[in-house]
């Protein structure tokens, strides 16, 4: 049970990307990194990406002990946000291209975003000369989207609460309490909130709880681990060491800028978490096999990038 494998603190979770629609890439994901060891894939709120994950995990024959979870997010959250290039404004200078660590701008008369494959990095937005691309929330209805991916069978829902909008956050918690009855994982960070207010928020939500039937995924800075240096996941042990001195019956999780030095950092913070969370720095580094169309007939290919991914997932699974 997913509950058993956070209490082992062995519990390494692929993030395919709450944005990533991109069913072909996921579904290699899922296929590697479950050969890799990997028990536990978080993907978006998409029925056919779910659909994709589930191939991916009969393609690696390791179906048994291998658990899904969904992200959900709310007006506001980078998670689920799309960029939109303005075409009047557009030089085509291709500055946004160069930078999309997803590959999601294509060039045709003009750039233009692939939106399932953008993430909402917002990397695109923040480097454009001419202020043409805007980052644009896509809010989705629970009671339409949950109960078709409940159906096909999932084991955890993550909700980025990440707002300053109270009312909205305990609304769709509420929401998605009365949708699903298993583990529900609150993912928060400190880009809006202070330390103080992010423990009101969780103890808030977890009046209606049962104790250990959550995970508080602690974010430090959301897509951003594209390197494998101690500063890029400090903020991620921070948010950690703050849920774990808060004494909450919560199992923790780190993510957002986490790496292959996360949780060595994590103890040298006495920081303990009972799952290591990695997104994008899991995916760069098996990025050349993604793209390879050859990659589910070529045994050579599957078995390098199962070796790559295996030396990040080994540095939580150990023996």
């Amino acid at each position: 049970m997913l509950e058993d494998l956070l209490k082992s603190r062995k519990c390494f979770k692929l993030v395919c990307g709450a944005g990533n629609e991109d069913a072909e890439e996921v579904e290699k994901l899922v296929t590697i990194y479950s050969l890799a060891g990997c028990s536990f894939f978080d993907l978006c709120a998409n029925p056919k990406i779910v659909d994709a994950a589930k191939r991916g995990l009969k393609r690696a024959g390791i179906e048994d002990n291998r658990y899904i979870c969904v992200s959900v997010g709310i007006a506001g959250d980078p998670h689920i946000t799309k960029a939109v290039i303005d075409q009047e404004k557009c030089v085509k200078c291709g500055k946004c291209k160069v930078l999309c660590p997803h590959d999601a701008i294509i060039e045709l008369d003009k750039y233009k975003v692939k939106k399932e494959r953008c993430i909402g990095c917002s990397k695109c937005a923040d480097n454009c000369p001419k202020n043409a691309i805007d980052m644009v929330s896509e809010i989705k209805n629970y009671d339409e989207i949950l109960p078709e991916i409940i159906a096909k069978g999932i084991d955890c829902i993550e909700f980025h609460a990440i707002s300053t909008d109270d009312f909205d956050v305990m609304d769709k918690w509420k929401q998605i309490n009365d949708l699903f009855d298993g583990m529900l994982c609150i993912s928060l960070d400190r880009s809006v909130l202070g330390d103080k207010k992010l423990k009101e928020r969780v103890w808030k939500m977890l009046e209606c709880r049962k104790p250990y039937t959550t995970i508080v995924q602690a974010d430090g800075i959301a897509m951003s681990g594209n390197n494998d240096e101690y500063g890029t996941t400090l903020q991620a042990v921070a948010t950690a060491q703050l849920f774990q001195n808060a004494n909450m019956p919560v199992y923790i999780m780190m993510s957002g800028g986490t790496n292959k030095k996360s949780m060595e950092l994590a103890a040298l913070c006495d920081v303990y978490p009972h799952c290591l969370a990695v997104g994008s720095f899991a995916r760069k580094i098996v990025k050349d096999y993604l793209i390879a169309a050859d990659l589910f007939e070529n045994p050579q290919k599957m078995a390098e990038a199962v070796d790559i991914a295996k030396s990040l997932v080994e540095i939580v699974v150990k023996d």
